[in-house]
């Protein structure tokens, strides 16, 4: 029984928002099933940057990317400076972030699989670096405004739910297929659980890592440009949230810390799960700080019951 619930780890998180729901159902009337659409909003924002942070940590050697929040911060700002509030200027904003985003990754992918940097110290270096580059940014803009394609696509609702959900849960689906049936899936999986034998199999390891770290930077920049159109603009600060629930959602989600194993379906319950988790913190009226340590605490504590190997006990 305990090996069939390791096989489908996503049950777990599924379970977990199933009672949270229930019991924030009865305890307060503020809850109903209109409030779904909160959450799916909130968590799909997260689930973008959280799919991209599977994919790295799936390559396992405690690869992580913690230069996600500066991304989505950055891809923010310059989606409103190059759009300049209209739908006209979206086109020239998508191309400077996704080009953005991609020598994003490639610097990182660089820095950890040609120079051998741990990959939590190059991506916050390059984090660092973005921060810096987010402040000259900001003093570069005189007026906030997002196209209004941009804002549709991050507000609209189709027969009353997200139709962002709806995008990023296509996206989890076509993510899922690629890690179970691909080949591409399938040299990942391997470069996860031993890269050396993974190498020894005629793998390109390199390539294999590095199309995950641009991956991560591609999602990330999106978050940030759909975020603008959500908020009507950018501000600093705008992705450091995502640092802890990208690898909290992860976690939750099933996906083994220690890599080569991911879920793509469990990344979204964990998303859900996560901001359900908060959104009852939020309810019993804890300070931001208060609710950083609990959501700390929580995914302490799933990587105790996983075990010093990532796998269920």
């Amino acid at each position: 029984m305990l090996d069939q619930i390791a096989e489908r780890r996503w049950v777990l998180p599924l379970a977990g928002i199933l009672l949270l729901w229930a019991a924030l159902v009865m305890l307060t009337e503020r809850l109903s099933i209109y409030s779904l659409t909160g959450v799916a909003t909130s968590a799909s924002f997260l689930l973008f940057p959280a799919l991209g942070q599977m994919l790295v940590i799936t390559t396992g050697r405690g690869n992580i990317d913690l230069s996600i929040p500066s991304t989505v911060t950055l891809s923010a700002y310059i989606s409103v400076v190059m759009s300049g509030g209209t739908d006209a200027g979206l086109p020239a904003a998508t191309g400077a972030v996704l080009g953005t985003a991609l020598a994003i990754g490639l610097v990182n992918a660089g820095l950890v699989v040609l120079m051998r940097i741990p990959a939590m110290i190059a991506t916050l270096a390059t984090g660092y670096i973005l921060a810096s580059l987010t402040l000259v940014v900001n003093a570069m803009v005189t007026r906030m405004g997002t196209p209004p394609l941009l804002a549709w696509l991050a507000t609209a609702k189709i027969g009353g739910f997200p139709l962002i959900f709806l995008i990023v849960l296509a996206l989890t689906i076509l993510i899922g297929l690629m890690l179970g049936f691909s080949a591409h899936g399938r040299k990942l999986l391997a470069v996860g659980q031993s890269v050396q034998a993974a190498r020894l199999t005629g793998i390109r390891t390199g390539r294999i890592v590095c199309s995950t770290f641009v991956t991560s930077a591609l999602l990330s920049a999106l978050t940030g440009m759909l975020l603008s159109g959500y908020a009507a603009g950018a501000f600093l600060e705008m992705g450091t949230p995502y640092l802890l629930q990208s690898v909290g959602a992860v976690v939750l989600g099933g996906t083994l810390i220690a890599g080569g194993s991911a879920t793509a379906m469990g990344t979204l319950f964990g998303a859900v799960l996560l901001v359900m988790i908060v959104t009852t913190l939020q309810i019993a009226g804890l300070p931001p700080g208060v609710q950083d340590i609990l959501q700390g605490v929580v995914i302490i504590a799933v990587l105790a019951v996983a075990g010093p190997g990532g796998r269920m006990r």
